[in-house]
Parts: structure tokens; sequence; C-alpha cells
């Protein structure tokens, strides 16, 4: 795969980049609570903290994902 292309996916309407909650990714992926945090726990998918507030740069959401996607396909 080439380099990576901004989507919208990725970007607020601004351009900068968007952050997602635990129950957004949730629904995005279409898991539970216990396995969205356990992919955050072991590093699969990257994340910042805020306070007490976790939160997901959709870009590493988009990442995630297309890591998955080429493993599948190995």
């Amino acid at each position: 795969m080439s380099a990576h292309q901004p989507t919208a996916l990725n970007h607020g309407p601004d351009g900068t980049q968007e952050l997602l909650t635990v129950p957004q990714v949730m629904a995005r992926l279409q898991l539970g609570r216990s396995a969205v945090y356990d992919l955050l726990r072991s590093q699969q998918l990257a994340s910042i903290t805020l306070g007490r507030a976790r939160r997901i740069p959709t870009l590493a959401l988009a990442d995630f994902i297309r890591a998955r996607l080429d493993q599948e396909a190995a």
C-alpha cells in the first residue's frame, strides 16, 4: 500500500483531527466496551487521555482497521 491518504474519516470539517469517545469507537467497530479497552490496553489502537477521558483519533482508528485488513489479506 502507498502513502497514507487522508479521507473524510480522518478529519473534521475544518481539516483538524477528530477525536472519538470509546462509545463512538464501540459503535463504529460494533464491539463491546471491554473489547475496545482491550485494544487500547494492548496498544493495538492508539489513544490519548485528557484528564480522565480517553479519546481515539480517527486516524488511529483508520490505521487500526487498515492494519487488520492487511493482516487478513496476508
